[in-house]
C-alpha cells in the first residue's frame, strides 16, 4: 500500500526538497539513494532499458525508505502512465514536453475519474485491499505528480498554457536538450540557455507552481538560492559514482 503525499508535504529535511535522477537502474542503487536522505528519485525510462520487474524493485525500494519514487517517460510513452502508476510510482515525470494538450494528455492517463480516464485496480497499491478503493482514487487523485519537463523553445513558449492545466505539480528544466534544440551545442551553462531557464522559473513563480532548479555550477546555485528556489535536482548518479571511483583510483595511484 502506498502513502502519497505532495511535495510540499514531502520533504525530509524541512529545507527544500531535494531529488535526483537515477542513470543506473538497479535496486541497490535507488536503496542507496532514499537512505542517503533524498525526497524523490527519478527512474528514468527515456533513456535507459528498464524491464517491470526491475522497475517495480526501484519504486518499491524508494517508497519503504521515505523516497517518493518517480518515472520519466516521453510522451509517446503516455498511454503507460497508469500501468507504472499501479505498480506504485507516485508521479509522471513528462520529458520534452512542448504543450498544453500533452498535458491533459497525461493528465489522463494518470488520474481516475472524473479527473481523468484511467482505470482501476487493487493489487499493492491498495494494500491487497485494505485499503477501500474509493480512499485510494481520492488520494491518488489529490497527490500524485504530474511534472512538465521543459527541454525545447517550444516548451519555453507554451508554459503558461502547461501551468494553466490544474495538475500540474512542479516544472523541471533540461538545459542540456535545450541547449541542443536552440542549436547551440551541449553547452547547458550557455547565457542564452540561463535566460531562457530564469524565464520558465519566472513563469512558474507567477503561476504559484514549484520550479525544480538543477544547478551545473557554484554561480547557478547562488542564483536560486538567492531566488527563495526550494525543489532542486541534485544532478544524476551516474556521473556522481564515476567521478568518485576515478578520483579514489587516482588518489590512491599517486600515493
Amino acid at each position: 500500500m502506498i502513502s502519497l503525499a505532495l511535495p510540499a508535504e514531502r520533504s525530509r529535511s524541512g529545507n527544500g526538497l531535494f531529488g535526483i535522477l537515477n542513470s543506473v537502474p538497479h535496486p541497490t542503487l535507488v536503496e542507496m539513494i532514499a537512505i542517503a536522505g533524498y525526497d524523490f528519485v527519478i527512474l528514468d525510462l527515456e533513456h535507459l532499458p528498464h524491464n517491470e520487474t526491475l522497475l517495480c524493485q526501484c519504486i518499491q525500494l524508494a517508497q519503504l525508505n521515505g523516497c517518493t519514487p518517480l518515472v520519466r517517460l516521453t510522451c509517446d510513452d503516455i498511454p503507460r502512465a497508469g500501468r507504472i502508476l499501479d505498480m506504485g510510482a507516485h508521479g509522471i515525470v513528462l520529458s520534452r514536453a512542448e504543450s498544453a494538450e500533452q498535458i491533459i494528455s497525461l493528465r489522463n492517463a494518470m488520474f481516475f475519474p472524473p479527473v481523468g480516464t484511467r482505470g482501476i485496480t487493487g493489487g499493492s497499491v491498495t494494500g491487497f485491499g485494505t485499503l477501500p478503493l474509493g480512499d485510494y482514487i481520492r488520494q491518488a487523485n489529490e497527490k500524485l505528480w504530474l511534472v512538465p519537463m521543459i527541454e525545447t523553445p517550444s516548451g519555453i513558449q507554451a508554459i503558461d498554457a502547461m501551468l494553466r492545466v490544474p495538475e500540474v505539480t512542479m516544472v523541471m528544466e533540461g538545459a542540456l536538450d535545450l541547449a541542443m534544440s536552440m542549436q547551440l551545442g551541449p553547452q547547458p551553462a550557455h547565457p542564452r540557455v540561463e535566460s531562457e531557464i530564469r524565464h520558465l522559473a519566472d513563469r512558474c513563480r507567477n503561476a504559484g507552481i514549484p520550479f525544480c532548479a538543477n544547478p551545473r555550477t557554484p554561480e547557478q546555485q547562488q542564483y536560486w538560492q538567492s531566488h527563495d528556489i526550494t525543489h532542486w535536482l541534485c544532478g544524476e548518479d551516474r556521473g556522481f559514482f564515476f567521478r568518485t571511483l576515478k578520483q579514489r583510483l587516482t588518489d590512491i595511484q599517486s600515493l
